[in-house]
C-alpha cells in the first residue's frame, strides 16, 4: 500500500513513491515486457541511426547531423526513465529519494527542451534548403551547427537548473506519492503545501519562450516552405520538395501532440480518470523515440538505402 495522505502536520518525507499501474500490481512483470520491447526498440533504432549516419559519408550533410542530434536526445530520455519504469515493473522499487526524483526531473525537462529546439533547426534547414537552395552549403557549414547543437543544451540546461532548487524548498506534508513511474516538475508541485506561484509562473514563462516559441518558428517557417513549393511550376519537383519534408512534420507532431495532451491532462483533468494521466505520460516520453527511427527509416530513402546496405553486408559475412 502506498503511504499518500498524512494523518499529523510533522509527515517530512525525505522521498517520493512512485506509481506504476494501480490495481494492476498482480500484472506488473506482464506489463513490463512491452516496456521491454519498447525500450529495446529505441536502443536499437536510435543506435541504427547514428551508426548509418557515421560511417557512411554520403549522410555527412546537415539534415543527417541534426537527424543525429534528435537520436542521441531520444536516447538521453529513455535512459532517464529507464531505471524507475522497469524498477518498478520488476522488483517493485517504488521509493526514489528527493536528490535523485529531482536530478530525474532535470534531465527529462532539460533533454525535452533539446529535443524542442533540434526540431526547430530541422525546420530551418528544410527552409534553407527549399526555400534558399544556392546558400545552403555556406549558411549551414558544420562549424554552424556545431554551435547551434551547443546552444541548444547551454539553453535547456541554463533554463532548467532553478526548478529542483525551486522545489527543494518546498515542505511536502500532504502526500509524497507521484502519479508517474518518473518525476516531473508539475506532479511535484502539486505535493507541496506551500505556495507555489512562483513555480508556476516559472514554469510557464520557461515553456512559453522555449516549447511555445518553437512551436510558432516551426509553423512560420512552414507557411514560407508551402509559399515557395506551391510557387514551383514542375509538378514533380513539388511533390518532391514535400516529400523531403514529411519525416519532419512527422516529427513534429510526434513531440508536440504528447506534450501539450499532457500538460492539458495536468492542468484541466483533474477528472479524468488516473489511467489516462498515466497512458499519456508514457506516450509523452516513449513514443518520440520509439517512432522517429521508424518514420526516417521509411521515409527518407538514403537512410532507408543506407540500412539496407549494412544489413546485406551483415548477412553476406555471417553466410
Amino acid at each position: 500500500m502506498y503511504v499518500s495522505r498524512l494523518e499529523n502536520s510533522t509527515f517530512n518525507p525525505t522521498s517520493f513513491l512512485l506509481t506504476g499501474f494501480p490495481g494492476l500490481e498482480y500484472a506488473h512483470h506482464w506489463i513490463s515486457l512491452p516496456f521491454c520491447l519498447i525500450y529495446m526498440t529505441v536502443f536499437m533504432g536510435n543506435c541504427t541511426i547514428l551508426h548509418v549516419i557515421r560511417t557512411d559519408s554520403s549522410l555527412h550533410e546537415p539534415m543527417y547531423y541534426f537527424l543525429a542530434m534528435l537520436a542521441i536526445t531520444d536516447l538521453g530520455l529513455c535512459l532517464t526513465t529507464l531505471p524507475t519504469v522497469l524498477g518498478i515493473f520488476w522488483f517493485d522499487s517504488r521509493e526514489i529519494p528527493f536528490g535523485a526524483c529531482f536530478a530525474q526531473l532535470f534531465f527529462i525537462h532539460s533533454l525535452s527542451l533539446v529535443e524542442s529546439s533540434v526540431l526547430l533547426s530541422m525546420a530551418f534547414d528544410r527552409f534553407v534548403a527549399i526555400c534558399n537552395p544556392l546558400r545552403y552549403g555556406s549558411i549551414l557549414t558544420t562549424q554552424r551547427i556545431l554551435k547551434m547543437g551547443l546552444a541548444f543544451v547551454f539553453r535547456s540546461l541554463t533554463l532548467i537548473f532553478p526548478l529542483p532548487f525551486l522545489l527543494r524548498r518546498f515542505h511536502y506534508c500532504r502526500t509524497n506519492v507521484l502519479s508517474h513511474s518518473y518525476c516531473l516538475h508539475l506532479e511535484i508541485m502539486k505535493l507541496a503545501c506551500s505556495d507555489i506561484i512562483v513555480n508556476h509562473i516559472y514554469g510557464l514563462t520557461v515553456v512559453a519562450s522555449t516549447v511555445g516559441m518553437d512551436s510558432l518558428l516551426i509553423l512560420l517557417s512552414y507557411v514560407f516552405i508551402l509559399k515557395t513549393i506551391l510557387s514551383i511550376a514542375s509538378k514533380e519537383e513539388r511533390h518532391k520538395a514535400f516529400n523531403t519534408c514529411i519525416s519532419h512534420v512527422c516529427a513534429v507532431l510526434l513531440f508536440y501532440v504528447p506534450m501539450i495532451g499532457l500538460s492539458l491532462i495536468h492542468r484541466f483533468g483533474e477528472r479524468a480518470p488516473h489511467i489516462v494521466h498515466i497512458l499519456m505520460s508514457y506516450v509523452y516520453l516513449l513514443a518520440p523515440p520509439l517512432m522517429n527511427p521508424v518514420v526516417y527509416s521509411i521515409k527518407t530513402k538514403q537512410i532507408r538505402q543506407c540500412i539496407l546496405r549494412k544489413f546485406c553486408s551483415a548477412k553476406a559475412i555471417w553466410s
